[in-house]
């Protein structure tokens, strides 16, 4: 796994909120049928990790889990967790808080992007 997670600023301050008012957290990146590909935030004695769970990484001694099927999503790529304005997912810890976590991704393999990025014969 070659995974880099980054975090900006109203990300770290909102997951130090978070971690204040809840103790210990931890992120899943959800792979559902209804919200798509979410980043959720639990408080981390209420998330059953299963065995079918994979961990990504960490940011601010929170893991960051996703189930193995999603797991090719995000192999060999950075991931960057922000903050936007809005309500996210109803089952995320910053639900009514005005803002939700967003997920991005990039690829780090340089020869799969210039792969994907080559002319067509």
């Amino acid at each position: 796994m070659n995974n880099k997670i980054i975090a900006d600023d109203n990300a770290l301050q909102l997951i130090k909120e978070l971690q204040e008012e809840n103790g210990n957290i931890i992120f899943h990146i959800s792979c559902g049928c209804c919200d798509g590909t979410m980043l959720l935030c639990a408080e981390e004695k209420d998330f059953k990790v299963g065995e079918n769970d994979i961990l990504l990484g960490n940011i601010r001694d929170v893991k960051i889990y996703t189930h193995k099927n999603n797991y090719n999503n995000f192999e060999n790529h950075t991931i960057y967790i922000k903050t936007l304005s809005g309500n996210g997912s109803e089952f995320s810890l910053e639900y009514g808080s005005g803002k939700k976590f967003v997920l991005e991704s990039e690829i780090n393999n340089k020869n799969y992007v210039n792969y994907i990025n080559r002319t067509p014969l």
